[in-house]
This record gives C-alpha cells, sequence and structure tokens, in this order.
C-alpha cells in the first residue's frame, strides 16, 4: 500500500510541476502579448488581463501544493522555537493532518462558491468560472498533500530542525 502511495504522490508531483511549468509560460506568453499589443498596435487582447489574474492563482496553487511536498510551504509555527527536535519530530504527522483539516475545510467552502457562481453566472461567462475552478481544485490539491505527507510522513528529519 505505502508503495503504491509513493508512486501515486511522484505521478502527482511531476503533473503539478508540468502544469505550473505550463501556466507560468502561459502567464508570461499572455502578458507580454497584452503589453505588445496595448504598445504597439493601441489595443488589447479581450479578456487577457482577466485570464492574466486566473494564471496567477494557477501558479499560486500548484506551486503550494509542490512547496508542501518539499515542506517549504508557508507556516505559522510557534512551536518550533519553543519544542526540541524530538518533539517536532513527533508531531510533523498530527501538524500536517490539522493542515489538511484546515485545507479541506477550504475546499470545501470553495466547492460550494463555486456551484453558486455557476449556477448564477450568465451564459456568456461560464468560461470564466470554469477558470475559476483552481481554487476549489487547489485547495483539493492542499489537502491531498498534506493527507498523503501525514499517511507517508518524511523519509529525512530536516523538518524538524529547532
Amino acid at each position: 500500500m505505502s508503495a503504491l502511495l509513493h508512486r501515486f504522490r511522484n505521478l502527482l508531483i511531476q503533473t503539478e510541476t508540468w502544469l505550473a511549468a505550463c501556466s507560468l509560460l502561459l502567464l508570461l506568453l499572455l502578458a507580454l502579448a497584452q503589453i505588445l499589443a496595448r504598445n504597439l498596435f493601441d489595443s488589447g487582447l479581450p479578456a487577457a488581463d482577466t485570464l492574466t489574474r486566473y494564471m496567477v492563482l494557477y501558479v499560486t496553487f500548484l506551486g503550494a501544493a509542490l512547496a508542501v511536498e518539499h515542506d517549504r510551504h508557508i507556516k505559522i509555527d510557534v512551536c518550533s522555537t519553543f519544542l526540541s527536535a524530538t518533539t517536532l519530530r513527533r508531531l510533523y504527522r498530527p501538524m500536517r493532518a490539522i493542515a489538511a483539516t484546515v485545507c479541506a475545510l477550504l475546499a470545501d467552502a470553495a466547492i460550494r462558491y463555486w456551484r453558486d457562481e455557476w449556477l448564477y453566472a450568465p451564459e456568456h461567462e461560464r468560461w470564466l468560472v470554469l477558470v475559476g475552478l483552481i481554487i476549489p481544485v487547489g485547495f483539493c490539491l492542499l489537502t491531498l498533500h498534506f493527507v498523503l505527507t501525514t499517511l507517508l510522513g518524511k523519509e529525512d528529519d530536516t523538518c524538524c530542525q529547532p
């Protein structure tokens, strides 16, 4: 079971890495095209600004999920200054389980919000709602990564250095 979870985790990391890289490339290309269109042709690309804003969310959420895997995510961890490395190692998985719970609650709220947006969006704006799926999907990915980290733990103990 553990080997299957490790393979799944590795596949997830590879997929997210490619998606994050493609999202960043698309973000840069859209921004460049918009700048060129405005400066050279005195016009702009329709919806490029909106798509650029969403691409920032894609890069952010995919990058955050990858950061969880490398233990480089944002932490509000006052415990690390007061507790010993041994205690921090013992608390590693429970703290990740708490983070998974928080992300799951945020995912649930994001899913409910997205459903409402889908129901009440005008027909011509539905594509924006589809692009906005990154918010619930992003929180679900964060939850999944924290759950996998809770189940599998870390191979090294660099996470627990005071």
